[in-house]
């Protein structure tokens, strides 16, 4: 899927302009983005201690930072395998178990879709005739009365399945999800609330400014803030959505800005700029924490 992406993102652009983009880009407010970045993924390993401080385990911020930049890295393989790759390296490095570490990020992961539904939100304030024909127009209200029928009855009897398991497979369920909601609602039991909530803020800050301050490496590129808050809402769901957003991340910007009547070359090439950025800095980044991490540890 993600090499059909980049093959019919490629196919529509004009190769010598895009080059041209590429080499005339101010690699200043690049960097300046990557920066924002970096600081994104400390504060996340960071503001995991205050999750895990409620069941005893006080883990080495080295280690965290490293287990979150993995994550990263293995998501671009296998969406959503990094947060399984996170708990383990936490469990062989730091003794956490790995259900209570998983429960943790699950614990975060609900605070930064409450995040992004607070960016969703002001975009809406901002841009509402955008967003309401964009739902209109893309979701079948029907089918996802459905779907959600069917996740609440699957979730009643897979509930009541676990509930009365007292051996075998079934008992294990119980153990482990019991695992995960401790993990989960850990976020209920800290003591340093208001320090987990400012980094979890700051995360979304880094990200947002991270996306804007890009802008300005690509000559003539000027995107309105309405723009630059759909640009990235549409540049995060295509994250979600394939291998670290390959080939569909600078699809789904592009067209975020053209909507807004932003040319499409300087829009393609952003695209295509802001995710390799991203992507090489994870690479480069993931793969030296997955060389350092077991020197870091002996060395400890």
């Amino acid at each position: 899927m993600g090499g059909f992406l980049v093959w019919y993102s490629l196919s529509g652009m004009d190769k010598d302009k895009m080059i041209g983009y590429v080499k005339s880009a101010n690699y200043g407010w690049i960097i300046l983005g990557l920066f924002f970045g970096v600081l994104s993924h400390l504060s996340r390993a960071y503001r995991w201690k205050f999750l895990l401080q409620p069941m005893g385990y006080k883990p080495d911020f080295g280690n965290s930072t490293m287990a979150v930049i993995i994550a990263y890295l293995v998501n671009l393989a296998v969406p959503r395998a990094g947060e399984v790759s996170r708990a383990l390296v936490m469990t062989n490095y730091e003794d956490i178990p790995f259900e209570k570490g998983f429960g943790t990020i699950v614990a975060e992961r609900m605070a930064d879709l409450l995040m992004m539904l607070i960016v969703i939100a002001i975009t809406l304030f901002v841009q509402f005739d955008f967003i309401y024909n964009l739902l209109t127009k893309n979701f079948n209200p029907v089918k996802i009365i459905i779907l959600l029928a069917g996740l609440i009855v699957g979730f009643l009897i897979f509930t009541r399945y676990v509930k009365k398991a007292n051996s075998g497979i079934g008992l294990k369920i119980k153990n482990f999800v019991n695992g995960l909601i401790e993990g989960a609602t850990s976020i209920f039991k800290m003591e340093n609330k208001w320090a987990f909530i400012f980094h979890t803020v700051f995360i979304w800050v880094m990200y947002v400014a991270m996306f804007w301050v890009t802008i300005p490496s690509i000559e003539g590129l000027k995107v309105p803030f309405g723009a630059v808050l759909i640009g990235f809402i549409a540049g995060g769901f295509s994250i979600a959505a394939t291998n670290g957003g390959i080939g569909l991340y600078p699809i789904a910007v592009a067209g975020a800005f053209m909507l807004f009547g932003v040319e499409k070359d300087p829009s393609e090439a952003f695209g295509w700029i802001m995710w390799t950025a991203q992507t090489l800095m994870i690479v480069v980044f993931g793969g030296l924490a997955f060389l350092l991490l077991p020197i870091y540890n002996k060395a400890k």
